[in-house]
């Protein structure tokens, strides 16, 4: 597995964020290149608080399949329980999980990293991975760089 450039990848991510495009396009243009930069990267997705209900995720913009899980409510699955406790959620083995909501059959490993503005959860990054335990402290750090970067346009 190759090294993750951190660097590069806030530089580029910062590059998009601070771009003329409107957010969905500019939150696309991360997922883009999370996925593309990242080889166990294989699902890169935004959950965005939804505006109708504060206690419940909406699916925004996202590269890889298509899901099914459009809406989640706030302690359900991974991405709900880091909307919850507003922290780092890393999961090296989906089927050690007993609150996975299941996004398909290749996933076996998730990573969902909370985005905070000004102290207020705003949304998440989540990555999903076919591969088994792929996840490193090098993922969360850049994950969390990109997540401070993004908050802003969130």
């Amino acid at each position: 597995m190759a090294p993750i450039d951190s660097d590069s990848i806030a530089r580029q991510a910062r590059l998009i964020a601070e771009g003329a495009a409107l957010r969905d396009e500019k939150l696309l243009g991360v997922c883009n290149l999370l996925k593309e930069e990242v080889e166990h990267y294989d699902w890169v997705g935004f959950y965005l608080v939804s505006d109708a209900n504060p206690a419940e995720l909406v699916l925004g913009p996202y590269a890889g399949a298509s899901t099914d899980h459009t809406s989640i409510p706030f302690g359900q699955g991974v991405c709900g329980q880091c909307a919850e406790r507003e922290e780092t959620i890393v999961v090296q083995d989906v089927s050690k999980e007993s609150n996975y909501l299941s996004c398909s059959i290749h996933v076996q490993s998730e990573i969902v990293v909370p985005v905070m503005r000004d102290g207020t959860f705003v949304g998440e990054i989540d990555i999903d991975s076919h591969e088994v335990a792929p996840f490193t402290d090098a993922d969360s750090a850049v994950l969390e760089r990109v997540a401070e970067i993004v908050a802003p346009i969130i």
